[in-house]
């Protein structure tokens, strides 16, 4: 490319988190956006037809596209990924989380650009570790499913790794909820699911407990807003181009809120803001997933802050508020 444009790289842009990252970036003026993602999936269409970009780019094409054109990227934020926790064909992860994250990190690494990817919560499996990101105990998680699986696998390559981008962190999502979320149909958030219950029959389902230390609802997870998790890439992608993203800051970092909240307080906070009085009846976990599921996750969150990230999350009651009343009442 002849210009002296630099560009900025979102893959899984018509994803539910990359669309949002697209979004974010335009609302900040960016436009300088070369979009990737498997774009002939007609059901994430809206999600980035009408963002700001420069480029699209189908996945399979991007490096040759790359070594093609040859433009100046500036970041590249890797949120792309196979990431149905119910595909237990491990293949398929591993040619969409491992091989295919391996020649970003290679190709960052060779043209000295700051890499963001998207790792998972779900690497910490049970949790019998803990949930916090520290380097010293990525060898030792057992993720519970082929995904989390092929995520821990490409973590801890990473961290193997001698030769690096300049700047670069992998960022441990926990359990993202928020607009643009609508295609991914049983992954999709409790939140999503609730909300159509309600339309539709008046009541939300949720799974019993199969654990006799957890009562029925109170399963924890450490929810956290989609806008919040832009806004942390933001930061970090800001704090890399400016020099204050150190290479002593390069590694893994949990990205949650830091605190778990029952599957009862989501589903209230979804009532709430259908203005209605909860009805919850539980139901029996699928047996395909009752001896992989998580009954308590909660993010560390230290390491983040003691980068310098001192914004506030979003609580669950004022998250759900927004998404529910702003965006899942509006499209009817």
């Amino acid at each position: 490319m002849s210009d002296n444009t630099s560009y900025i790289i979102v893959t899984g842009a018509a994803g539910f988190i990359g669309s949002r990252m697209a979004e974010h970036l335009n609302t900040l003026g960016y436009r300088n956006l070369i979009l990737v993602d498997d774009f002939g999936v007609e059901a994430k269409r809206k999600n980035w037809e009408q963002k700001g970009y420069a480029h699209v780019v189908e996945r399979y094409n991007l490096f040759d596209w790359l070594s093609l054109h040859e433009p100046v990227i500036s970041c590249f934020i890797h949120l792309g990924a196979r990431t149905d926790t119910t595909e237990f064909d491990y293949a398929i992860h591993e040619e969409l989380n491992v091989a295919y994250s391996k020649t970003v990190w290679n190709y960052c690494t060779q043209k000295k650009v700051p890499l963001i990817y998207a790792s998972s919560a779900a690497t910490y499996g049970a949790g019998e570790s803990g949930y916090n990101d520290d380097h010293a105990i990525v060898e030792k998680l057992q993720p519970l499913n082929p995904y989390g699986i092929s995520k821990n696998e490409f973590d801890k390559w990473a961290l193997q790794q001698t030769d690096a981008p300049p700047c670069w962190t992998g960022l441990k999502f926990f359990n993202v909820y928020g607009p643009n979320e609508y295609h991914k149909g049983r992954m999709a958030s409790v939140i999503w699911h609730a909300f159509n219950q309600i339309k539709e029959v008046g009541y939300v389902k949720l799974f019993k407990s199969h654990r006799s230390d957890y009562k029925d609802g109170e399963q924890l997870r450490d929810f956290i807003y989609v806008k919040d998790v832009v806004a942390v890439i933001e930061w970090i992608r800001e704090s890399m181009g400016n020099g204050q993203w150190s290479m002593v800051n390069n590694g893994l970092y949990n990205l949650g809120t830091g605190k778990a909240r029952t599957f009862i307080d989501l589903v209230k906070a979804t009532f709430a803001g259908l203005d209605k009085e909860p009805v919850i009846q539980y139901i029996d976990m699928p047996e395909d997933i009752r001896n992989k599921y998580q009954y308590f996750t909660e993010a560390n969150m230290q390491k983040l802050r003691k980068a310098g990230y001192g914004a506030p999350f979003t609580s669950l009651e004022a998250g759900v508020d927004d998404y529910v009343r702003n965006y899942l009442r509006t499209l009817g």
